[in-house]
């Protein structure tokens, strides 16, 4: 697997456990000459970051997927509604918001023209 695969979560799990295994001594699995070793101070967790960039970890992830059901889609039922219950209805509707506007109380257009003439 190419190292621009893994989560970033992976990632620290593989640099962490290849670090691991370079601080205890395991042999490198990618020549880098003394130089190089010296600029990054024997960092054991550098070293396992070149080592997993060049793609030469023998480390594999396995990430399982959810399981593919393969059924038909299958189209809601739709209820049907006759023509008069849906005039009931509506009428109902409007019953209600008149109901609930006269709790609001709102102003009707005598109310508010006599209050206009007041002032």
């Amino acid at each position: 697997m190419d190292a621009k695969e893994f989560t970033k979560y992976e990632k620290a799990r593989i640099l962490g456990a290849r670090a691991l295994q370079i601080a205890m001594n395991a042999p490198l699995l990618i020549k880098i000459s003394q130089e190089d070793l010296e600029k990054i101070k024997f960092d054991a967790l550098k070293i396992a970051e070149i080592e997993l960039n060049s793609n030469v970890l023998p480390i594999s992830v396995k990430k399982p997927f959810p399981l593919k059901k393969e059924e038909k889609l299958k189209k809601p039922k739709e209820k049907k509604i006759d023509d008069e219950k849906l005039v009931e209805m509506e009428a109902e509707e409007e019953k209600e918001i008149a109901e609930d506007s006269e709790i609001m109380k709102i102003v009707d257009e005598e109310e508010e023209s006599e209050e206009g003439e007041e002032d």
